[in-house]
């Protein structure tokens, strides 16, 4: 059974920087892709970044780019989500995904394992 577990979310001001955690259990972390999508107040869940299984190829939102970095420590099993020069607009509840295989994606639909979420509120 894959468990993920996310952390570091807060409340912090617009320009501020935050950084998320996201510890795995349950298989072979290395050989599989891992996403971070958000959540806010009465919108649909959106992909924020993802990065490969093996090489760790990254990828992200047109929202976010040159702002978040995503990476992943494969001794520690966790990926991390630094996220700079937020905006009240980044605020949303933040989850940590994983789909089957070593393929990342954009789609929400295509990852089977989620976290229990983590809050990030930035105010103006």
């Amino acid at each position: 059974q894959v468990q993920l577990v996310e952390s570091g979310g807060g409340l912090v001001q617009a320009g501020g920087s935050l950084r998320l955690s996201c510890a795995a259990s349950g298989r072979v972390f290395s050989s599989y892709a891992m996403g971070w999508f958000r959540q806010a107040p009465g919108k649909e869940r959106e992909f924020v970044a993802a990065i490969s299984g093996g090489a760790g190829s990254p990828y992200y939102a047109d929202s976010v780019k040159g702002r978040f970095t995503i990476s992943r420590d494969y001794a520690k099993n966790t990926v991390s989500l630094q996220m700079n020069s937020l905006r009240p607009e980044d605020t949303a509840v933040y989850y940590c995904a994983a789909p089957p295989g070593s393929s990342g994606s954009t789609r929400s639909k295509d990852y089977v394992y989620w976290g229990q979420g983590t809050q990030v509120t930035v105010s103006s």
